[in-house]
């Protein structure tokens, strides 16, 4: 028995579309992961892109448990002596790119190289319900039905 090695001809990308009103956010992004890398697959490959297109909507309508919309902090560093900045995510949810913290959320559950920015090119994330996507004819996941804890009411 020889190990399966998927080629470039082997590979189907699918596109899907989750709704994130309500979602948890490190439950989600562990699923849009998981999409994104292709391990739901059987035909995975480490090396290469086998995972879907993701689209999610509503990404300015995602959760935090706890006190983490007031405790959890985002750091950036501006390359001068001295300028470390923090936000907090409540802020950035409240702000003009709600979408990021989503973003962030996925991008750190991603192995680096060149092939995380492949992955990271297959994710689109729209802070509303509309999306320009529509000609893929993208298939609806339903992540808060999979598992009770993945949504908030």
């Amino acid at each position: 028995m020889s190990t399966f090695s998927a080629r470039p001809a082997d590979i189907n990308k699918k596109w899907v579309l989750i709704d994130a009103e309500g979602l948890v956010v490190g439950r989600l992004a562990t699923h849009i992961a998981m999409r994104l890398r292709g391990k739901h697959l059987p035909t995975f490959t480490p090396h290469m892109d086998t995972g879907d297109n993701v689209i999610v909507i509503n990404a300015e309508k995602v959760v935090f448990t706890g006190n983490k919309l007031a405790d959890k902090k985002y750091f950036h560093h501006t390359g001068h002596p001295g300028g470390i900045k923090e936000r907090v995510a409540g802020k950035i949810l409240a702000g003009k790119f709600p979408e990021r913290v989503l973003e962030k959320a996925v991008e750190r559950m991603l192995p680096r190289g060149p092939l995380f920015r492949k992955l990271l090119g297959n994710l689109k994330v729209y802070a509303g319900a509309e999306h320009p996507h529509a000609a893929q004819t993208p298939e609806t996941v339903d992540v808060g039905a999979m598992n009770p804890k993945n949504k908030r009411v």
